[in-house]
């Protein structure tokens, strides 16, 4: 994918250098990280599910830390004491440490994680304030009656 340059933008907007750093990095080299997978997915009107494959992590091992509109997950296994006597032959659970950043948009709030079967949960909800919500504004008819303006005439 081609990049593209948003730099004449910058001069006649004001306010949307936040977008313009989003749709740069959507352009991501194609090496770009794939460990762990994830979904993520709409489960309500205003809540969303990230669901991520961390088979062999535990809770301890898992860190979650939102900043600033960024969701931050990291891993990082502890080395196993297996003993001495067992020998690695095939390693096909990755056991690499990870980190995996997520953009999330204004107003979007991490509402709880949980751990099961493998598959780390990280709920998320997004509460617009009251003010920035759309309102109703009613309309009324007018009763009055307009106004006359005489004018004096001179005889």
């Amino acid at each position: 994918m081609r990049h593209v340059d948003f730099s004449p933008l910058y001069r006649s907007t004001v306010g949307f250098d936040r977008l313009f750093t989003m749709l740069d990095s959507l352009a991501q080299p194609e090496g770009a990280q794939t460990y762990p997978p994830y979904n993520i997915e709409r489960t309500g009107e205003d809540s969303y599910r990230i669901s991520m494959a961390v088979a062999g992590f535990s809770d301890d091992e898992l860190s979650i830390e939102a900043h600033r509109n960024v969701l931050t997950v990291k891993g990082e296994r502890k080395e196993e004491g297996n003993g001495e006597a067992s020998e690695l032959l095939y390693r096909g659970i990755a056991s690499r440490a990870f980190e995996r950043r997520f953009q999330l948009a204004d107003h979007v709030d991490v509402v709880g994680a949980s751990l099961k079967n493998g598959l780390l949960f990280v709920d998320l909800k997004r509460n617009i304030p009251e003010e920035l919500k759309p309102r109703k504004i009613a309309i009324t008819a007018s009763s009055a009656k307009a106004k006359q303006i005489e004018a004096k005439t001179a005889a």
